[in-house]
């Protein structure tokens, strides 16, 4: 009796053990974002904050907007924390998403070869840039994986008046890839391509590519974030998942997102407080 008293004792502190190290592994939440808050570097700068606010970590799964959404949708993920306003309100529209918050802006720019083949460097206006993009052929590299960066790219395309997937020619290369990839090629191969200005100025290998456009208020970049609906999705970490959310739109996140600087550069701007965003 005595030795199964002592083994029913093991048991109970085995369990207690092997017990802890989950719980203190449930003080985490799933992120699904876009690669350029990881390319740019704001996660690995912005993460460790937050986790010495609130105890909480933050794992990433760093994708294209269109698959971070998925992701949020799969029930995968606790928070969803992209850069396509219209694809976040309808994630949010259809039932997914609880409720969409504004964090922070920046811009996308056009780089491009610094002996500019096209001759679009200092164009203020982008739409104009790109149909001469077209017109002569200059190769230009698409990520084409439904990233907010591919969104927006098919947005200024249509703004320009330009039917890509009726127009596109042999010049016009749609890689199916993130960001950094998508850079590395336009390098390689002495092409243009649209991409977030954070993840530019983080960016190593820029090789001999430049800035060719910016500044038109047709390439801002909002970002949001949204928690994935628990209706839905029952394994969703709601409170955790909220905590994050509340600090990146609180004055003390806000202040750290603004405090994100590469030699000098802001990479994002928040604005919350925005209406309209």
């Amino acid at each position: 009796m005595i030795a199964l008293r002592n083994v029913t004792a093991a048991i109970f502190a085995l369990a207690l053990v092997t017990a802890q190290p989950a719980t203190a592994q449930d003080k985490s939440i799933v992120v699904a974002s876009t690669t350029s808050t990881q390319d740019s570097g704001l996660f690995e700068y912005l993460l460790p904050k937050f986790k010495e606010k609130s105890g909480i970590t933050v794992k990433v799964v760093a994708q294209g907007t269109g698959q971070a959404l998925d992701t949020g949708k799969r029930c995968d993920a606790d928070v969803v924390f992209v850069h396509a306003r219209a694809q976040e309100e309808k994630f949010v529209a259809d039932g997914t998403g609880v409720k969409r918050f504004p964090v922070m802006y920046n811009d996308f720019v056009i780089v491009g070869p610094k002996s500019d083949p096209a001759g679009i460097k200092g164009a203020k206006d982008v739409a104009k840039a790109l149909i001469t993009v077209k017109d002569k052929g200059a190769p230009f590299f698409s990520r084409g994986d439904r990233s907010g960066t591919h969104s927006a790219e098919l947005a200024l395309w249509k703004t320009s008046g330009v039917d890509i997937e009726k127009d596109k020619g042999t010049w016009y290369k749609s890689l199916g890839q993130g960001m950094g990839a998508t850079l590395n090629t336009a390098a390689a191969s002495n092409g243009y391509t649209l991409t977030d200005r954070a993840t530019w100025i983080n960016f190593k290998n820029k090789q001999d590519l430049a800035i060719a456009v910016e500044g038109d208020r047709k390439l801002f970049n909002q970002y949001g974030v949204m928690l994935v609906n628990p209706a839905k999705c029952p394994s969703v970490k709601k409170d955790l998942g909220q905590a994050f959310i509340d600090y990146l739109v609180s004055p003390h996140g806000q202040q750290d997102i603004a405090g994100y600087r590469i030699d000098g550069q802001s990479l994002f701007f928040p604005n919350a407080t925005d209406a309209g965003t």
